[in-house]
């Protein structure tokens, strides 16, 4: 490994150690922005629901912890790393957090979109942590209840507006990417979460049952166009990342054939897409089989 290189990898475990001061479980990421290591039950025939009972690493956002000790043991198993993630959902912050997009071209004005949201449903967002990305985009970090789950979600409050929530994790800052460095805005960095509003807390958590639409959710029709939208040089990880979505959510096996679909359609090859779902279904576990 070069010295940058150890060097970073050296900077994304101190950054990481001290979010997990802060009561914030951490999990090494690769410069992908997604889990530094592999799931260990990769290669078995059928998807694992295992989320870390087998005692082994690389189980996603399932090995989150904020103990200093396992934080170091998983990035020893994971020398490549480049960045941390933050686990949402979980004690004592339960945290949520918008990911505001830029569209291409900053066609998607996302932040407008949260602002006329706030106006119609009466709410705002005080005063908390904010992660510039290296897109352009912005993370605003909340505060849920520990007695609301809030599911993530890619694109259905607006769109250019995700939300992690539980099972789901957020890039820390000062992780570095393939495309750049989190960094968090200037005076947030001592702020603590702050609570999510209630009328967008509503917004967030919508009700239990999803609607069918011909065998697909229309959440699920959000990630097929989020999939559809991929250019070049990001039709697997867009793919991984809506499968990872939709297993975390419980409808994954009802929609693998239109993503499937839909990624052949951007130019990659169906045995690849294929073998992409797979692999989320593998890392992921939720109410049937998947993690986030």
């Amino acid at each position: 490994m070069a010295t940058t290189d150890r060097r970073t990898a050296t900077l994304a475990q101190a950054h990481a150690l001290s979010a997990a001061e802060h009561g914030l479980p951490v999990i090494p990421l690769s410069a992908t922005k997604l889990p530094a290591l592999r799931s260990p039950h990769h290669g078995e025939s059928r998807p694992s629901g295992c989320r870390g009972a087998c005692g082994r690493l690389g189980h996603g956002v399932h090995d989150a912890t904020t103990d200093p000790t396992a934080v170091r043991a998983l990035f020893a198993a994971a020398p490549w790393a480049t960045g941390y993630g933050i686990a949402c959902g979980r004690a004592p912050h339960h945290l949520i957090g918008v990911d505001l997009d830029i569209g291409p071209a900053g066609r998607t004005d996302s932040l407008a979109a949260l602002q006329h949201l706030a106006l119609q449903h009466l709410f705002t967002i005080p005063p908390t942590v904010t992660v510039l990305t290296p897109s352009g985009g912005r993370h605003t970090w909340l505060s849920g209840p520990p007695d609301v789950p809030v599911p993530n979600s890619a694109g259905r409050l607006a769109p250019g507006i995700d939300i992690r929530g539980t099972g789901g994790y957020l890039v820390g800052p000062g992780s570095v990417t393939a495309h750049g460095t989190y960094r968090l805005v200037p005076g947030t960095g001592t702020l603590p979460p702050a609570p999510c509003p209630s009328a967008l807390l509503r917004l967030l958590t919508p009700p239990a049952r999803l609607r069918q639409h011909d065998g697909r959710t229309d959440q699920g029709r959000g990630l097929i166009q989020f999939v559809l939208a991929a250019g070049e040089g990001q039709r697997n990880t867009r793919l991984f990342w809506a499968a990872c979505r939709a297993y975390e959510h419980g409808f994954g096996d009802t929609v693998a054939d239109a993503l499937t679909r839909a990624a052949v359609h951007t130019g990659l090859p169906e045995h690849e897409a294929r073998a992409t779902i797979a692999s989320a279904a593998r890392l992921t576990t939720t109410r049937c089989e998947p993690p986030s």
